[in-house]
């Protein structure tokens, strides 16, 4: 039995020192929240902890076991197409590493299911800078390529290239996941464009993003190329492209 209306996806790829304390954290939370981990071949043995926590909560945790790295997008594209499959009615996206504060997931809850959000995105830039613990040089390259997106795409969003975000059921039912191109973070910025193409209500909720303390990033100057030089040719296309209307 389902028991739940909200499923948070997490990604993984050795996340072993951050995944237990990050389902304990969900699970401790009010709200009822399930969680899918989403897990990535880690050779750290993250998934061995997932099974083992499973054990505790079989019908709140669960886990999509692949083949090996094959990117971030991916990993949420078939989360989503998981939960969609159960009938979930508000889908997360969330990292493991405590750089999205658990006890921020009611309020992104809220804004889709009290305020009339169809995406609600915990931003990090719409009522200043709020990030803890990065290096200065990574703030500004954040700050300014959401900028820069927001500039090149026309989109009214302060944070593109949030990774912690809540969407309602009927927006990834009408995007088409197979479609979305990118796999890094740039799959973050395309996926926010297209429901706002597709003329979805996107909201910003104020949330603090701390840097991670334990695990390393994944973060790299590829990603980032991605994104950065994949805004242009996803406004250019989107020239030519029917989106699908919101129903």
């Amino acid at each position: 039995m389902q028991g739940s209306d909200s499923i948070v996806i997490i990604p993984t790829y050795n996340e072993k020192e951050n995944i237990e304390n990050i389902i304990r954290a969900v699970f401790g939370l009010e709200k009822c929240f399930h969680i899918l981990v989403v897990e990535d071949n880690s050779p750290d043995g993250t998934a061995d902890i997932v099974r083992r926590l499973q054990n505790e909560f079989p019908e709140r945790l669960f886990m999509i076991e692949r083949k090996g790295k094959l990117g971030l997008g991916t990993a949420y594209i078939a989360g989503f197409k998981w939960a969609i499959e159960r009938t979930y009615e508000y889908i997360f996206e969330m990292d493991a590493d405590f750089s999205h504060n658990p006890n921020d997931l009611p309020r992104l809850y809220r804004a889709c299911h009290d305020e009339g959000g169809d995406v609600s995105i915990g931003s990090r830039y719409v009522s200043g800078v709020n990030v803890v613990n990065w290096p200065m040089g990574r703030v500004l390259m954040s700050y300014f390529a959401s900028k820069y997106v927001r500039f090149i795409t026309g989109i009214p969003i302060h944070d593109t290239t949030a990774g912690f975000v809540c969407y309602r059921r009927s927006v990834l039912q009408t995007i088409p996941l197979d479609q979305i191109r990118f796999k890094g973070y740039a799959f973050q910025i395309e996926m926010k464009f297209t429901a706002y193409k597709c003329r979805f209500k996107v909201v910003e909720v104020p949330v603090i993003f701390i840097n991670r303390e334990l695990g390393t990033s994944k973060m790299n100057s590829s990603i980032f190329g991605e994104a950065v030089f994949g805004v242009i040719r996803l406004k250019w296309d989107s020239w030519f492209k029917k989106y699908p209307i919101k129903k």
